[in-house]
């Protein structure tokens, strides 16, 4: 439906644009609810801190596992800051850049790619700087909570949404930044906004608590608790054996692959290829055409970004709605596996209900399982022992990509029904808690949004 906006000459001339998104009716109606009351503009509320150049931090200075994490745009997310598949950087490299230091209740915005995201960051992360992706705020006259709780309601993203730039590369200005205007309320209101971001920080922490003893219990069980990867620089194999593999990249034959394939092996409980139909069916996904998406309603159509944090969501779903006529399309069903196929290759999610008979793209497969519990399956996938078939059997163009057949050559260890039952209950109750601090601060927002309506 069109919109439309008056705007004075002098308010455009002021405001220095000259697009009509900026003049969006909703963004109008934000900004005058906020300044209509109490309010502060935001760089009166603390200072901004840019990220370095994006040359800052090099190839050599990325290590695969350490202390020390980098923290990119696509970390930051829904009000959180995530620690599935960081990136880390030296000891070295860290110390060199004392600016970008990350402190506790530090607030980062994404102000490049993919913008106005929000995440608060804490101590308990461990020590990390960010990328140019990113700015950060660090408040000193407001409540960090409330702030990243403001900035994600519809009113602040709004504020911070009309701010984008450019055609190609999208991004944030600091000076526009600077001239956000916040709402200023009572102190017991903020403490309430805290005790809700300070209680789903809680839980989000006791989630990532269960999941990694599932995932300890699973490498103890494997005897891989404390297995150091080696990745050599030099290596030989025969003929026969890149014959055998019609692969002719030297990083396939990378000796660390065979020696976890061997620890999978050795395994007292066996193994199972993912290509035997005693235990799994893999399928590719479909392309449905766009002219058929819709933003709200229709059957779920899953995509690599819906599941990029190893949980399926829905905050970027599209729906294809009811002209669509099914043919042969494929489908999943509750507790199938989904997979990338291009691009974020090893990301992975088990099917909830919500997602039951949702369409897949043709750039996602899917997993049936039988005989196994299919959500020990997805933390295989997530451990080190999946992460290393994926990287072994992916390949390298434009971007990475992986096919249903390197998929079905992934060999399983056959993890012993008590253990499987015992992994299951902790993922089980790791996602209960990851959904119950969504919701508080999705609560939050609505109490925010709420106060900022009264106005």
């Amino acid at each position: 439906m069109a919109q439309i906006s008056y705007i004075k000459h002098t308010d455009v001339k002021e405001a220095r644009r000259y697009d009509a998104e900026y003049f969006k009716p909703f963004n109008l109606h934000a900004e005058k609810l906020i300044i209509n009351s109490n309010f502060s503009y935001l760089e009166k509320l603390g200072k901004f801190i840019i990220g370095p150049f994006g040359s800052t931090v090099k190839v050599e200075d990325y290590v695969e596992k350490a202390k020390y994490k980098y923290i990119r745009g696509k970390d930051i997310k829904n009000g959180i800051l995530s620690d599935v598949d960081n990136s880390a950087i030296t000891k070295e490299k860290f110390d060199s850049l004392p600016r970008y230091h990350l402190k506790n209740n530090d607030i980062l915005i994404t102000v490049v790619g993919t913008l106005g995201n929000v995440a608060i960051y804490r101590d308990s992360f461990g020590p990390a700087i960010f990328s140019c992706k990113s700015t950060v705020f660090r408040s000193n006259k407001i409540d960090p909570e409330f702030l990243m709780i403001f900035l994600d309601t519809k009113f602040g993203k709004s504020l911070l949404m009309r701010n984008e730039r450019g055609a190609i590369q999208k991004g944030f200005n600091l000076p526009d930044l600077k001239k956000i205007p916040v709402p200023t309320f009572s102190d017991k209101f903020y403490k309430m906004v805290n005790n809700f971001v300070s209680l789903s920080h809680q839980k989000q922490t006791q989630s990532k608590t269960l999941y990694h003893e599932a995932e300890e219990l699973l490498l103890a069980e494997l005897g891989l608790l404390n297995y150091q990867v080696k990745h050599e620089l030099t290596f030989s194999t025969t003929r026969k054996e890149i014959e055998e593999a019609h692969r002719y990249d030297s990083e396939y034959f990378q000796p660390k692959y065979a020696e976890i394939i061997k620890k999978i092996e050795g395994y007292e409980g066996g193994y199972f290829k993912l290509s035997d139909k005693n235990y799994a069916k893999i399928s590719r996904g479909s392309l449905i055409p766009d002219i058929f998406y819709n933003s709200e309603k229709g059957t779920p159509y899953i995509r690599g970004a819906d599941f990029s944090s190893g949980i399926l969501g829905d905050n970027k779903l599209v729906y294809i709605d009811s002209r669509f006529e099914k043919t042969r399309e494929t489908i999943v069903k509750k507790n199938d596996i989904v997979f990338s196929l291009i691009g974020s290759v090893g990301a992975t999610a088990v099917v909830s209900t919500q997602f039951d008979n949702s369409f897949i793209s043709n750039n996602t497969g899917k997993i049936s399982v039988k005989n196994f519990d299919s959500i020990v399956l997805q933390i295989i996938f997530q451990s080190l022992i999946g992460r290393l078939q994926f990287e072994k059997e992916k390949t390298q163009t434009a971007q990475p990509k992986i096919s249903s057949d390197q998929v079905g050559n992934f060999k399983i260890p056959l993890i012993k029904s008590l253990i499987q039952k015992q992994i299951a209950e902790k993922i089980q109750e790791s996602h209960k808690l990851r959904k119950e601090s969504k919701e508080l601060l999705d609560e939050a927002k609505r109490k925010v949004e709420e106060e900022i309506e009264k106005e």
